[in-house]
């Protein structure tokens, strides 16, 4: 039998690969003369081969037309956004009407805030984990002292419990039941970025929502990645980027979900005349009249050259028969990258993300034994070989092997690098 840990067993994977036709319809940066070996799907995914040609639709429609581009043909820009609203809600597991692509993923978060943070002082709290992604805790932080709270108190951050910095569900209940009568709202991501753990998105909505709080998810490294199904699940509301996992280009527009129960909220927002409902939007009123669910927190017609990408994009996720089936394939190519280092690098990497595929996604977060400065030397010589992950302080090399365009011959490229630079 072949030996399941062997370049052999890797080819073999490959060649057996249904989605593997996939990795053609992206660009693969080179290294000198060789493609790279691409980990950093989670940091920014690759150039789908189609995102060009709609870009370029998009600017021969400009030239020709100029302004009569929003409104002629299947492409006109009016509608434009409305093109990828049912690609989109089949990744994340929504109704069309509960997703819209708008901003980026901080304003949208703010935007939700807006709505959804309505703090008293009898219940004034936000909770988060502890060390999470700085843009989120610098948004939640600025939205407490606008409201005129103090997050000294009122911002609740979970620690880990677990020996690798990650998080237990029960920490997360415990906490949860703490401090419930005075949260307004749980605000937790899909995926760790740092640590890669993935968490139960419908209980911690259950949990929160059982105490009087809103839930709100991050799901910047779970769009594209988890096999979402916000509708089910049931937040209040979660943003995302397009840059990460969905592979729609540097500063992509960005996601945002609203349940249905919210979708004629009397809730507060901050409007914008795109938010305005569809059919009157153009008799330029001074009244705001919302559109229903998602599409009403829009405030500026959408950038039509930054949601080319993203339909390029939503193109090939559909091509792969959807994400629950880019998750088969992620959990045996990750799966691979843990078994091939517990069995040949163990002595160099500890893997920090959880065992467990349900607590994890691409993502194994990995820690250098020897410390920080030893870590930095093993990335920089990956690097400079043309093998490409990412590193977050203080310590943490993070590898991502993307089902859209990762083969099992890339992660088997990888543990062999790590071992020739042990061997140096």
């Amino acid at each position: 039998m072949t030996d399941p840990l062997s370049r052999t067993h890797a080819i073999a994977l490959d060649a057996a690969d249904p989605l593997r036709p996939l990795r053609n319809d992206f660009l693969i940066p080179k290294h000198k003369h060789n493609e790279q070996v691409y980990f950093c799907g989670n940091s920014l995914g690759l150039q789908p081969r189609g995102a060009r040609e709609h870009v370029l639709q998009v600017l021969d429609k400009w030239s020709h037309e100029a302004v009569e581009g929003h409104f002629t043909g299947h492409a006109q820009w009016l509608t434009y956004h409305e093109q990828v609203r049912e690609p989109l809600a089949r990744v994340v597991g929504a109704l069309p009407s509960e997703v819209v692509a708008m901003n980026s993923l901080t304003t949208n978060l703010h935007l939700m805030m807006v709505s959804f943070y309505r703090p008293t002082p009898a219940r004034p709290a936000i909770l988060i984990e502890a060390g999470a992604f700085p843009s989120d805790r610098h948004a939640v932080e600025s939205q407490i002292r606008f409201h005129g709270f103090d997050p000294d108190t009122d911002l609740i951050e979970i620690l880990s419990d677990e020996v690798d910095g990650t998080i237990s569900m029960a920490a997360i209940e415990r906490a949860i039941a703490e401090h419930g009568p005075r949260l307004a709202l749980v605000l937790w991501p899909g995926i760790q970025y740092r640590t890669g753990q993935a968490f139960d998105l419908k209980e911690i909505a259950r949990l929160a929502h059982a105490q009087g709080a809103v839930a709100g998810f991050d799901l910047a490294h779970a769009a594209g990645n988890l096999p979402l199904r916000l509708h089910d699940d049931n937040p209040d509301f979660a943003v995302w980027c397009h840059y990460k996992y969905m592979n729609a280009g540097p500063g992509a527009v960005a996601g945002c979900f609203v349940h249905e129960r919210h979708a004629h909220t009397d809730r507060p927002r901050f409007a914008g005349w795109w938010g305005h409902e569809k059919k009157t939007r153009f008799q330029m009123g001074p009244e705001f009249v919302p559109t229903p669910g998602a599409d009403g927190w829009q405030l500026s017609n959408p950038p039509i050259l930054g949601l080319a990408p993203l339909l390029a994009s939503l193109e090939l996720f559909d091509k792969a028969d959807g994400v629950a089936a880019l998750r088969t394939k992620s959990e045996k190519l990750t799966g691979f990258l843990e078994a091939l280092i517990r069995a040949r690098v163990a002595d160099t990497l500890q893997v920090i993300t959880p065992a467990e595929p349900a607590r994890r996604g691409c993502q194994l977060s990995l820690r250098v034994t020897g410390g920080r400065e030893r870590g930095r030397e093993l990335f920089e010589y990956l690097t400079s070989i043309g093998t490409i992950g990412d590193w977050r302080e203080p310590d943490v090399i993070r590898i991502s092997p993307a089902p859209l365009y990762n083969k099992f011959m890339d992660v088997y490229r990888f543990v062999e690098e790590v071992e020739s630079w042990r061997g140096v």
